[in-house]
């Protein structure tokens, strides 16, 4: 594996802003509930940070910007507008720079989005969720069917490129009812859709009430694998069909960002808890930053590092991370790049049975996971990642 490896996936920023208006019950993301938040004390933490992550990447192009969070639509637009322009001032960028900011619909107006889109943002990823009001009560979302639309539509007529997330095989919802949502979010839809099963993370309020057997309506195997089927159909039918197990786009309109981890791509991290890759001539890094709020905010208003020390990846962590990420995507893994990077070809008797399973496919250098395949997807990574 040679040090410009990492040119095959891209070269991004990601910026967390931990702060939500309240924490929702299935999300395992770093996320606060906080009554004030100085803003402009961390404009300024993170215009250290981007300075100092600027310095270990000099002379790359940055290529992408990603506001996640957290709720950044909570973010005064001039603290925006700030941390854009510092970039700007730190790395050189390509002229079609893709800036995306997360929002919730509750937290959507159209005054906000102006100032976001004078700012630089291009792409907004709206948190939807449900474009049902019980489910949405039951997933813990403060916003309602109606202002999620709305948003939706403020969006649409503010930036060129919309995205937004919706989760099923949620509690007690059946197929015909996952049917007609999608169906009724297709006719909303921009030029992008996530669509994520809904997943029991570990150390969330979900979680909790599982352990204790309060959570009902859980779908079964068979139920949710019925709705993933339906939402491809779908999906593709409105031409949006998927290019990652979750992601569905018209042609040309993928994140650019999110290719950029599933292609085994360089990405910066600022903020709490925000992680990183960052490939050098001694090799490839995995970054994390401190994952308490106060606690990276006291080290970068100190002119000290956010970041906890620099772990350096072997050569076997490289090659399977890029074949963990890449596989979940329609472009699929490049097995001479992979090859390189492991030193060795995944062997054939861990090919061959899957291919003749149809779960996965083999053509000019390229390894695919099909349709199927998707449904079974941690087994295939399992078996092809085994010795």
């Amino acid at each position: 594996m040679t040090a410009h490896d990492w040119q095959a996936g891209g070269f991004g920023l990601y910026i967390h802003w931990p702060f939500c208006e309240s924490k929702c019950p299935y999300c395992d993301f770093n996320s606060h509930v906080a009554e004030r938040v100085d803003q402009y004390a961390w404009l300024e933490a993170y215009r250290s940070e981007i300075r100092r992550q600027a310095v270990e990447t000099h002379g790359r192009v940055l290529q992408t910007v990603y506001f996640g969070g957290g709720t950044p639509s909570l973010m005064a637009q001039d603290v925006v507008a700030g941390i854009i322009e510092c970039v700007r001032d730190n790395w050189r960028t390509v002229n079609d720079l893709e800036i995306t900011l997360e929002a919730n619909p509750g937290s959507v107006e159209a005054a906000r989005f102006e100032g976001y889109r004078r700012a630089g943002v291009n792409r907004v990823s709206l948190g939807v969720q449900a474009l049902d009001d019980t489910a949405l009560r039951a997933l813990g979302r403060m916003h309602s069917k109606e202002q999620a639309l709305k948003a939706l539509e403020i969006a649409k007529n503010t930036f060129d490129r919309v995205s937004f997330d919706l989760i099923y095989a949620r509690q007690f919802q059946s197929l015909t009812e996952w049917q007609s949502e999608l169906i009724e979010a297709l006719n909303f839809a921009g030029d992008h859709l996530s669509l994520y099963q809904l997943t029991i993370e570990d150390g969330t309020a979900f979680a909790a009430r599982a352990a204790r057997g309060k959570l009902a309506g859980l779908p079964s195997e068979d139920l949710s694998a019925d709705m993933y089927d339906l939402t491809q159909d779908l999906c593709g039918a409105a031409g949006l069909p998927a290019y990652e197990v979750s992601n569905h786009a018209t042609p040309g309109s993928e994140s650019r960002h999110n290719m950029i981890y599933w292609r085994g791509g360089d990405y910066i991290g600022v903020g709490p808890g925000a992680h990183g890759r960052v490939t050098r001539d001694d090799g490839r890094f995995a970054t994390e930053a401190f994952r308490d709020p106060n606690a990276w905010l006291s080290a970068v208003s100190s002119e000290k590092s956010g970041d906890r020390p620099w772990e350096k990846l072997s050569r076997e962590d490289v090659a399977l991370e890029y074949l963990l990420m890449s596989l979940r995507t329609n472009e699929g893994l490049n097995l001479e790049r992979y090859a390189k990077m492991a030193e060795r070809q995944i062997p054939e008797h861990r090919l061959v049975p899957l291919i003749d399973l149809g779960l996965i496919s083999r053509d000019e250098g390229w390894l695919k996971t099909t349709r199927s395949g998707r449904l079974v997807l941690n087994g295939i990574l399992k078996d092809l990642a085994a010795d």
